[in-house]
């Protein structure tokens, strides 16, 4: 079983781009979409509807900014939109399928942007958003999964030392990732892969993604208890459509 977590930055722009190639090319399982920026009735989907997908979105307040997406080949048992706070409910950032064996959770974690503007509110982000899995992971195990905006540690940026005071890097925020992983949470690719240069995110400027100048933004933590169900755990830069790639994990 495949899962594929992508942040397409668009997903109407994306379309032409290599999303759907990628798609109804691979038809992975399970596909978690984050910065869809549009409502599902703004998308042309009837290529897809072959393929047998169940879709559950999520979409901001805000037309044309942030939104998720979860598309499954097996109907959830149940879809929760959100984190049931009012303050962090506003931007179609979270979704949460239930199956039969797990729980699983699509995330785009708010950006601390320019001048960490927003930092503040990323780290009061975090712990409501870790509270929500560390709650349904009593119940069954929890795979979360999406852009994080966060590059966890050195080796999953190009250049930390330049970027430690850069919304990304903070201390502040790489600690939301050192919570999540004390809480149980395995940072899948980390657990197959500790090698340097694997990334998935670049900047369009300066053909930044041609010379592999990128940050590792896009994870899949998987409860420890579930762990030995993970076959694999891959980024995929051979896949274009958005300045991410996406990233997947095999489970059986």
């Amino acid at each position: 079983m495949k899962l594929v977590s992508w942040n397409v930055n668009g997903i109407r722009a994306s379309m032409e781009k290599g999303f759907r190639d990628f798609v109804t090319t691979e038809t992975p399982e399970v596909i978690c979409l984050q910065e869809t920026k549009a409502h599902p009735d703004q998308v042309n989907l009837l290529w897809a509807e072959p393929l047998g997908y169940h879709k559950s979105w999520n979409c901001a307040k805000k037309k044309g900014y942030s939104g998720t997406t979860i598309w499954s080949k097996e109907k959830p048992e149940k879809v929760q939109m959100d984190l049931g706070i009012e303050e962090h409910d506003q931007e179609g950032r979270v979704i949460t399928a239930t199956y039969d064996d797990f729980h699983l959770v699509n995330v785009y974690t708010p950006n601390s942007q320019r001048g960490l503007k927003r930092l503040e509110y990323r780290q009061v982000w975090d712990e409501a958003f870790l509270d929500h899995v560390k709650k349904l992971n009593r119940s069954k195990p929890v795979i979360f999964c999406g852009d994080l905006n966060c590059a966890h540690t050195e080796i999953d940026l190009a250049n930390p030392k330049s970027n430690k005071k850069n919304a990304g890097f903070t201390l502040e925020e790489r600690a939301g990732l050192d919570a999540m992983a004390e809480a149980g949470f395995v940072d899948s690719f980390r657990h197959f892969d500790e090698g340097p240069e694997n990334y998935s995110w670049w900047t369009y400027r300066a053909n930044a993604r041609e010379r592999n100048i990128g940050w590792r933004l896009d994870y899949f933590f998987v409860a420890e208890k579930m762990m030995d169900q993970v076959s694999s755990a891959v980024i995929r830069p051979d896949i274009f459509g958005s300045d991410h790639c996406p990233v997947e994990i095999t489970i059986s």
